[in-house]
């Protein structure tokens, strides 16, 4: 649900974009092009460069292109972030079944280093409210981070669902990291965060390798590192509460490729 009414929106934006492209004729494809531009811009300035995010997309491109394949139904209700070739997915499914599908397609794809499953199964809950909600979230996080001189916004992707808020990326520190986490955790409505962001000066995780839902280490992963104050575990609707977090481990057991 949460991903075919993004696609049709942005359907509707880009068709949109077209209209006014045609419209302004030649003054259209300049701003086409620098609107590309722009975009390799940001993209280079990333610490994965230019050529890591070619590489994220075409494994976006080649993954979504498998689930098309093979059904529908998980193209549509499960989510992927992608970063340096770490996968994380999210969403609800009705079986275990398809949730197993959908990671051992995004295994098939050349380039992919390690898959985080947040996948859930059940009956998919929450409505448009909940989904205006997580949207909220995201934008207000991505606005605080991109303004905060302290933090290099362009290294990190977030996304929220259902109240949780998922951290992808690089963080330059440890410190840069607590000051995207803190701003996280603060927002109203954040009832927990989960960070999988690498620290710059680590490895990028590779290999066969799954990290378990929320970002539990999988049977015989190293513990994840616990924060420096651990807050209460509370229901945050109102401004002033503290959601709780969670840091993954960066990297999970070997041999855990779905065959």
């Amino acid at each position: 649900m949460r991903a075919s009414v993004v696609r049709q929106a942005m359907g509707m934006i880009g068709a949109a974009g077209l209209l006014a492209g045609l419209a302004t004729g030649l003054s259209g494809c300049v701003t086409l092009a620098i609107g590309g531009a722009a975009t390799a811009g940001v993209a280079a300035s990333e610490e994965k460069g230019l050529s890591g995010a070619l590489t994220d997309t075409r494994i976006r491109t080649d993954i979504n292109s498998k689930w098309i394949n093979a059904s529908m139904d998980i193209e549509q209700k499960v989510d992927l972030t992608i970063e340096e070739g770490r996968v994380h997915l999210t969403g609800t499914v009705p079986t275990a079944d398809m949730r197993l599908q959908a990671v051992k397609l995004v295994w098939q794809v050349e380039g992919v280093r390690q898959v985080i499953d947040d996948i859930q199964v059940g009956e998919s809950k929450g409505g448009i409210g909940d989904y205006s909600r997580d949207v909220w979230i995201s934008t207000e996080l991505r606005s605080q981070i991109l303004f905060d001189r302290h933090i290099q916004s362009v290294n990190y992707t977030v996304e929220t669902v259902h109240g949780i808020v998922y951290l992808m990326g690089v963080a330059q520190n440890q410190r840069e990291l607590e000051r995207v986490i803190d701003y996280a955790r603060n927002l109203r409505y954040v009832q927990r965060v989960v960070s999988y962001v690498r620290i710059k000066d680590q490895p990028v995780p590779g290999g066969a390798a799954t990290t378990q839902a929320s970002g539990a280490p999988a049977p015989g992963a190293p513990a994840a590192a616990a924060p420096s104050e651990p807050p209460p575990a509370v229901s945050n609707d109102r401004p002033g509460e503290r959601a709780p977090v969670e840091m993954a481990p960066l990297e999970a057991p070997p041999a855990r490729n779905p065959s």
